[in-house]
């Protein structure tokens, strides 16, 4: 049987990409896709563990030539999931973490509507506020602007299969884990995984 993709999503801030990264810690079956980004790298991210970082004229390369399962840009990047790396982890049985926009995953579910979509909010505007300043990655003009665009996103969490509030954040990860192993253990997962055992039972 093939993998399940997972979606998760999140305004700027709202620690997607710390809950993600706890949850490769404790899950050795879950692959994260890495993007691919126009942006420039940050300090201390790696090409090719963060992100595949690509010039414009690169990313307008693959887009053109039909390498992305979905693309968007977004505070003026662009970023684009592979689809022949999803298509064959997919494949093997594995499952994939995507961390996209809402942007991208819309254009995903198009494509694949069996994909979960888990959305993570932060408990309130003024603590996304205080995450984004404390990071002290931005002038004030983007921090205002990743507010402005938070609001746009969190306007679409009703899009998605799952909302974790991130409030407490060993609890949002114990949220996280629990939403990968649930679609794990259902019926139909578990009929297809496990039919010579069951077979063998009845």
């Amino acid at each position: 049987m093939s993998g399940n993709l997972f979606i998760v999503c999140a305004p700027s801030g709202a620690g997607k990409t710390s809950l993600v990264a706890e949850l490769l810690k404790t899950d050795s079956n879950i692959r994260l896709s890495v993007s691919y980004t126009t942006r420039k790298p940050r300090p201390g991210e790696i090409d090719g563990r963060e992100y595949h970082f690509v010039d414009v004229q690169k990313f307008e390369e693959m887009t053109e030539d039909g390498a992305f399962l979905e693309s968007a840009c977004v505070h003026g990047n662009c970023y684009g999931t592979s689809q022949p790396w999803i298509d064959a982890q997919r494949a093997a049985g594995a499952d994939i973490m995507l961390e996209i926009d809402w942007q991208g995953a819309a254009q995903v579910r198009r494509l694949i509507p069996d994909a979960v979509g888990i959305f993570i909010l932060p408990p309130s505007m003024d603590a996304l506020l205080s995450r984004l300043n404390n990071r002290a990655q931005d002038p004030p003009d983007v921090i205002a602007g990743r507010i402005a665009a938070a609001r746009e996103e969190i306007s679409h969490v009703s899009e998605f299969n799952y909302v974790i509030i991130n409030d407490n954040f060993a609890e949002a990860v114990l949220d996280l884990v629990s939403i990968i192993r649930a679609r794990r253990l259902l019926a139909s997962a578990q009929l297809s995984r496990h039919s010579g055992l069951i077979n063998r039972m009845t």
